[in-house]
């Protein structure tokens, strides 16, 4: 692990990759009910990919590992990998699964409703051969729950032997192992999952800043707690702080998560406290929201560079 201050730091990303059917509606239908779409677009996405697409534009050397089918979805989608010069050298090619894929709905108040068919995304299995020395040279791990559970437990112990930090975003949210809590370095959940792990409602400050103390104590150094629009709560053994959002004119939430995943993930690579890194988190996902589709809207380095900074941040 790095703990100097770096501009470039090296992240490996263990995660799922879709091609993501986007359709804009101006209301999600009713049960049982049909309604007609403004448009379909077909564009690359999946929390693995979305992460590693986020720490890449931001600053991040990103190295991929996952799998899709051999289909015109996954040749597209290795495409969009390469045109962000991601190295998915450890992306494996599945012969019998097709590419993951989700079906995103996006309504005219920017929400978003998701269905995924994993594909062969639930058939990665990690190469250790690959992935240590990958982790050996890198300044942290970042996975999510797209792929099987075992395969992301196998991972992170992997990154602590090589001395490798481990980032966490444990959605789609699901009961993890004893195991997984003591190898995690930075654990970053929602509200929903906060509220799933941590047990008890989650959508104040207040509230996100008990769940996330109750995190602590079964093993991560550091929770975040993100709270869409209210912005985030970051608590580590100094306390719980709580981080306002920005106001922003929302256009599609897909991925705005991913994007604060990615943008801390740098942040800290290159050595920079969690508060600053939560902060830039914010200002990413804040530009992530204000354009349409997963991929397309994240932004780069410069475009937060340029952003406004968000309020100060206050003690809970």
């Amino acid at each position: 692990m790095n703990d100097a201050l770096t501009d470039r730091p090296r992240i490996v990303v263990v995660g799922s990759l879709n091609m993501d059917l986007v359709l804009r509606v101006a209301r999600a239908p009713e049960a049982g009910e049909t309604v007609m779409a403004e448009s379909l677009h077909h564009l690359p996405g999946g929390k693995g990919g979305n992460q590693a697409v986020a720490c890449a534009r931001l600053g991040g050397e990103v190295q991929l590992f996952g799998r899709l089918g051999n289909d015109g979805h996954g040749q597209a989608l290795r495409a969009a990998l390469q045109s962000d010069r991601i190295d998915a050298i450890g992306v494996q090619t599945d012969a019998q699964a097709p590419t993951g894929v989700a079906t995103i709905l996006v309504d005219d108040a920017a929400q978003n409703r998701i269905v995924v068919a994993a594909g062969a995304n639930g058939r990665f299995a990690l190469d250790a051969s690959a992935l240590s020395p990958a982790l050996s040279q890198a300044d942290c791990l970042v996975a999510q729950l797209e792929v099987p559970l075992g395969e992301v437990l196998a991972a992170a112990r992997l990154a602590q032997a090589a001395g490798c930090r481990v980032l966490l975003n444990p959605s789609p949210v699901q009961a993890l192992p004893e195991a997984i809590w003591s190898l995690v370095d930075t654990l970053v959940v929602n509200e929903t999952e906060a509220a799933a792990l941590g047990g008890g409602e989650v959508g104040t400050p207040a509230e996100a800043a008990l769940a996330a103390q109750k995190l602590l104590g079964r093993g991560p150094a550091r929770v975040v707690v993100t709270l869409g629009a209210a912005g985030a709560v970051a608590a580590d053994s100094a306390g719980c702080r709580h981080h306002p959002g920005m106001a922003v004119q929302a256009v599609d939430t897909t991925a705005a998560g991913d994007t604060f995943m990615g943008a801390l993930a740098v942040a800290l690579g290159q050595g920079q406290s969690l508060d600053a890194a939560v902060q830039r988190g914010i200002r990413a996902a804040a530009l992530c929201v204000t354009r349409a589709g997963a991929q397309p809207s994240i932004p780069t380095a410069a475009e937060v560079d340029a952003s406004p900074l968000p309020s100060p941040w206050s003690p809970l």
